[in-house]
């Protein structure tokens, strides 16, 4: 029995992590032990911080962690140490994952939602960020002070060392072996002296893999690129900030943040699997929420941390085949397609497994 450790998560997210588990429950019926647990606003409202003690002692336990999207307007005003994205942020500490995966690939049904270009979208859109992700800004030292002069101030501090930025190449690198053998390493080595450093050992990580190809893109450069020519783009290796934006970005290309699911992985196999889209509480409790991208963090998770490809086979064929029907939730409808609401969509995946 597989066991794995589920946080609901906030806003419409119990909404996509229900649909899923009914989806995983359906490819591979018996297989898995499921625990929720409580992370971010639902657990300040419990328990009165963001990660509990047990929460984090349950997903370590697990084989793995399928996670929804945490906070909303109601816990804006947290302090910053009880805000609902810290239990984010320890899940990621507590579970040692380094390694953020998002894939951004655009599904042929979903041509027509891409905002760009068709001649552009037309040349098909398939590629992967891998994202650093315990180091930069976000973990290094914060701090608000007050100059002599009485001025409020605030400085955050870019850190990364020679070990960090080396795995994080070598799960790059790893992945392009598998796909075309392509690994842009995306920067801003003219103007910080993290990026030279980040630079110099990407390129010393590259010596070990002399079939794969490594070119350098400045961050503004390459969010330029992503625009004007994704389908050059094969494995992009990246830092935690950069990776952040980018990722974003690569989702709207595809389509929806809605589609997109992403991986956090560490050493072993035990993944933390969570959609790349927010709680969205505007949207909560309507059925409007779009449950593949979740869906699809299901599919990522029997991959990676079980083996189980073609139970993941099974999900994304489900998918592709509901899109190709021109069913279509809220956020990817356009005209000439039928309109649907999440539980609906979910009804359509499970049908096709």
């Amino acid at each position: 029995m597989k066991k794995v450790a589920v946080i609901p998560g906030d806003g419409i997210c119990p909404e996509v992590i229900g649909a899923t588990l009914e989806v995983l429950k359906k490819v591979a019926p018996g297989q898995f032990e499921f625990r929720e647990v409580s992370m971010g606003g639902n657990a300040i409202d419990k328990y009165g911080e963001p990660m509990p003690a047990e929460s984090l002692k349950i997903c370590q336990e697990a084989d793995a962690t399928l996670l929804g999207a945490v906070g909303g307007p109601k816990w804006d005003n947290m302090p910053p140490d009880l805000r609902p994205e810290r239990g984010l942020l320890g899940v990621r500490k507590g579970l040692k994952v380094f390694a953020n995966i998002r894939p951004a690939k655009i599904f042929a049904p979903l041509a027509s939602a891409c905002p760009l270009r068709k001649d552009i979208a037309d040349k098909g859109i398939d590629f992967i960020i891998v994202r650093e992700l315990t180091g930069g800004i976000y973990f290094g030292k914060h701090e608000a002070f007050t100059t002599p002069d009485g001025e409020k101030a605030a400085r955050d501090v870019m850190e990364y060392t020679d070990h960090e930025i080396r795995r994080i190449a070598h799960v790059a690198f790893k992945m392009a072996m598998n796909r075309r053998k392509i690994v842009t390493s995306i920067d801003k080595a003219n103007i910080l002296t993290v990026s030279r450093l980040w630079r110099e050992v990407v390129e010393d990580v590259a010596k070990e893999y002399p079939e794969v190809s490594l070119n350098h893109l400045y961050v503004d450069n390459a969010s330029m690129q992503l625009i004007r020519v994704p389908h050059e783009f094969d494995v992009i290796v990246t830092e935690n900030t950069f990776g952040d934006i980018l990722s974003d970005e690569a989702s709207q290309i595809v389509g929806s943040i809605g589609m997109i699911p992403s991986a956090s992985l560490g050493d072993n196999n035990r993944g933390l699997y969570e959609p790349i889209h927010g709680s969205a509480p505007d949207i909560a409790g309507q059925d409007k929420a779009n449950p593949i991208g979740t869906i699809l963090c299901g599919a990522m998770m029997l991959r990676w941390s079980f083996g189980m490809n073609d139970e993941a086979d099974r999900i994304e064929r489900a998918v592709d085949e509901v899109l190709k029907a021109g069913l279509r939730t809220g956020d990817i409808f356009t005209e000439g397609t039928t309109l649907i609401g999440g539980s609906r969509m979910k009804d359509e995946i499970i049908a096709r497994l």
